[in-house]
């Protein structure tokens, strides 16, 4: 069985992200970028169904600059086999990742595709559904456990009210949550190897796909700072200032 991961290169998590002056978007130039944690996730379990036995082949995709390629040769050392960069300059949204992801599917045909339930870069948790929905596969969100048994796949996933567990048939989308597992580290060796595993390039063109953006980001603001607490003498007091400087009630 072929297993498909999506990453994604994003600003490290480590980092404090910083608005632009002109409130354009978040600064990028000189900061560390590293793969998205949920993807990392994803791609560590991926791992451990060929470990497993499972599955046969992982192929590691990412959509976006150039630069990209460094995050699919981490990937190569975790453990994928082989990786697809559909490469672009544009500004790509969840619709259009979900557009790319699914031509490079038609073209490489795997029966699982595992991706971080979310980037925490944009935070939008629509790629993978969206994915799923254009594809007409079963898709089992925010996993936090996956097993494999035949034509289909038993996910546990976390939902507001606890877990649920979920029987799907294959192939099928799962976007993973942050206990399904924990990401092993990178080998200097496996570094080294990655290096001679295939990395191709592709275009959102020789897909067939418009990547142009359907929504266009207005202003982007830092969050306002939080006031000091002030202490009331009594409720009345306390009802008053909720009333009438907070407007809350």
């Amino acid at each position: 069985m072929k297993v498909m991961v999506a990453v994604k290169r994003v600003v490290d998590f480590n980092v404090k992200v910083r608005v632009k002056g002109d409130g354009t978007g978040v600064e990028t130039a000189n900061v560390k970028m590293s793969m998205n944690p949920f993807d990392e996730i994803a791609l560590e379990e991926a791992v451990r169904l060929k470990e497993a036995g499972v599955a046969t082949e992982i192929l590691a995709v990412s959509c976006g600059p150039v630069a990209c390629q460094e995050t699919l040769r981490t990937a190569l050392a975790i453990g994928a086999d082989r990786a697809i960069l559909v490469q672009t300059d544009v500004e790509l949204q969840p619709l259009a990742v979900a557009k790319l992801l699914k031509s490079v599917i038609s073209k490489e045909q795997p029966k699982l595709v595992v991706m971080g339930k979310q980037a925490i870069d944009d935070d939008s948790n629509q790629t993978g559904q969206m994915l799923a929905a254009l594809l007409g596969w079963s898709q089992a969100t925010f996993a936090s456990k996956v097993k494999i048994a035949g034509e289909g796949a038993e996910v546990t996933r976390e939902v507001d009210g606890g877990l649920e567990t979920l029987s799907v048939k294959l192939p099928a989308v799962v976007t993973t949550d942050l206990r399904l597992n924990e990401p092993r580290y990178v080998t200097l060796p496996n570094i080294m190897k990655a290096k001679k595993k295939p990395l191709e390039t592709l275009t959102p063109d020789a897909l067939g796909v418009d990547v142009t953006p359907r929504l266009a980001i207005l202003k982007v603001v830092e969050p306002p700072k939080r006031k000091a607490g002030v202490k009331v003498a009594d409720a009345k007091a306390l009802v008053d200032k909720l009333r009438n400087e907070a407007k809350v009630i």
